[in-house]
């Protein structure tokens, strides 16, 4: 390994490499090129040799995946089982005429299947997006022509909340609108009956097909060049233009691995409690875990069905020792529980992580000493899809293993700020897990927001550094939520709605929704002469559905006689939530005085 080329600043992705299996080593670490620049040249890689097939002889019946669904359905799989379903199902899709560089859709919940299928195209170097389950068939079907996939994954249906979500009669709806796609394998998981069409195939009878020699049909593994596309995520629509970031298998598997091993979990059973649509949950729930040789669980479902005390029931039943989630997700179990969980419930829990948005001191309090009593630790992490997910955990488990991206806060001219002054977070080191290319119409504006600053990353978040040193993320510059999925800019949405001309003020807000658990919604002050009635409130939302996309539609709608200046922006949209909350389709009718008392209320 003497003439390997290793910059002295990224040696610890070096090391990180080293835990990786490579069909041939790479012999350059980093080589700077336009804006991302290119990790691991010279060598070939498959990621599934690292997730899977170097586990299998060391240990082969050691669960890898521990799976529950909704109703209580409980499924395990052990890494030489996981290797085996990887293996048919990659000599199906190969049966079915998908090669590497073709592009597969995965429109499935957390199942182990969903877990088999990426694995599976990764295998053969095929290119799998992972499509939110409660999408309505028509922002699938905007997905779908963006994606151009050749093969779509689908269920009958899907577990949420209690209710079957018709997941396959949503697909053949959203296929009728595109064109392209080929097969339809569909998973059977709940029972229901489902159309049937030309090229739908279950997905049973597929690999049944590809099983005759069993694992021993293997083709071998596609070795592809370490960043060879191996999913892509989907950003928001930004008035008609779409993103699609593309990750590479080399380059995504070593941040995920580097952020297990180094940032999360030291060792023992992992648990990502998020949706298998966001990245952090493939990158940190399934391949940072596999790629450590660890056991994760999935949970399919809401985690208060039927009890609100599912989660604890989970860390319990699994062993779980590290969870990793959102505040928000934290907030619901605070809010659910009269009293923490009993200490026995949670025996094996030693750390929590959270990440997707800032953490709150108190929660963070609650989870360490009424939680944990002590006995556990909690970090909060930060990252970004464009980044592969997780970057950087204030409280790591291994401070010096962990690359370092640089950090530095600047001002609007890029001049460093002191000490506890708020700027701009960029980043001044290479991180492997940035996305490798862009695709769509926005792919410009992307480039440009963040690599506008010569040599550095401009993470669009705002931050400041505490008097210990360590990074106070205070939130996106341009205020974004993640909305089944799809990144939805809070600033486009008021935007849109400020250009209505009735519309003399507006703020976009996130708020509890009882069927989605968070959802957007919107409040508006009319122009005198407009009356506020539900045909406004429907071209209102219309309006953002036909300039940002389905997605980026609020589910409510309130209107309030008057903004005053007497509550703060973050302020006024947790009064607006707090207002709104279960709300329905019809729209409301608020008062300045309400959301001043609801504030009041708030804070009390």
């Amino acid at each position: 390994m003497a003439d390997r080329f290793v910059p002295g600043e990224l040696a610890a992705w070096a090391a990180v490499a080293d835990q990786l299996e490579w069909d041939e080593p790479w012999t350059s670490l980093y080589e700077p090129e336009a804006q991302v620049g290119r990790w691991f040249a010279g060598g070939r890689f498959n990621l599934t040799a690292s997730c899977v097939d170097r586990h299998v002889g060391l240990r082969g019946d050691q669960p890898a995946l521990l799976w529950e669904g909704e109703p209580g359905d409980r499924r395990q799989l052990t890494y030489r089982e996981l290797y085996d379903d990887m293996v048919l199902l990659a000599g199906a899709l190969r049966g079915l005429g998908v090669a590497a560089g073709d592009r597969v859709a995965l429109h499935l919940g957390w199942l182990p299947e969903t877990v088999t299928a990426m694995l599976a195209c990764a295998r053969i170097g095929a290119i799998y997006t992972v499509l939110p389950t409660p999408l309505p068939a028509e922002a699938l079907a905007e997905r779908l022509a963006d994606f151009r996939p050749r093969v779509l994954f689908t269920q009958d249906g899907a577990w949420r909340h209690g209710t079957i979500l018709p997941l396959k009669a949503r697909a053949d709806e959203a296929l009728t609108a595109v064109g392209g796609v080929q097969h339809t394998v569909v998973v059977r998981r709940t029972g229901v009956d489902v159309a049937w069409f030309e090229g739908d195939r279950w997905l049973h009878d597929l690999v049944v097909g590809a099983r005759p020699g069993g694992a021993s049909t293997e083709q071998g593994r596609a070795s592809l060049d370490p960043e060879h596309p191996v999913l892509a995520v989907h950003l928001a629509n930004r008035r008609d233009q779409t993103v699609s970031l593309l990750h590479g298998g080399a380059t995504l598997i070593a941040s995920a691995l580097a952020v297990h091993r180094h940032g999360l979990a030291a060792d023992g059973v992992f648990w990502c409690a998020g949706d298998i649509s966001w990245l952090g949950a493939q990158s940190h729930g399934i391949y940072g875990p596999l790629a450590a040789g660890a056991t994760a669980v999935m949970f399919e479902g809401t985690l208060d069905v039927p009890t609100r005390h599912r989660a604890w029931d989970i860390v319990e039943r699994y062993g779980v020792a590290t969870l990793l989630t959102t505040p928000t997700v934290v907030r619901q179990l605070r809010g659910w529980s009269h009293r923490p969980p009993a200490r026995g419930v949670i025996a094996s829990l030693r750390r929590v992580v959270t990440m997707a948005e800032p953490a709150d001191p108190a929660l963070s309090e609650w989870l360490r000493s009424d939680v944990g009593r002590g006995r556990i630790s909690v970090a909060d992490a930060w990252g970004q899809v464009q980044l592969g997910g997780i970057v950087t955990v204030d409280h790591p488990v291994e401070t010096a293993a962990l690359p370092d991206p640089g950090f530095a806060i600047v001002d609007e001219q890029g001049r460093e700020v002191a000490p506890g002054e708020r700027g701009e977070l960029i980043m001044r080191r290479p991180w492997a897990g940035t996305m490798r290319s862009i695709e769509g119409s926005g792919a410009d504006e992307v480039v440009r927001r963040h690599w506008h600053r010569p040599g550095a990353y401009s993470t669009y978040d705002r931050a400041r550094r505490r008097p210990d040193g360590t990074l106070e993320f205070l939130g996106r510059i341009d205020k974004v939520v993640s909305v089944s999925g799809q990144l939805v800019s809070l600033g486009e949405v008021r935007e849109v709605l400020l250009e209505q001309p009735f519309v003399e003020a507006a703020e976009v807000f996130e708020r509890a929704d009882p069927q989605l658990g968070r959802s957007l919604a919107a409040a508006v002050v009319l122009t005198p002469e407009a009356q506020a009635d539900d045909a406004v409130a429907r071209d209102l939302l219309d309006a953002v559905r036909e300039v940002l996309g389905g997605l980026s539609r609020p589910r409510a709608l309130a209107f309030v006689d008057r903004f005053g200046e007497e509550l703060s922006t973050d302020t006024l949209r947790q009064a607006l939530a707090l207002l709104t909350a279960g709300a329905g389709d019809e729209p409301l009718y608020l008062t300045w005085d309400q959301l001043l008392t609801a504030s009041a209320v708030r804070k009390s």
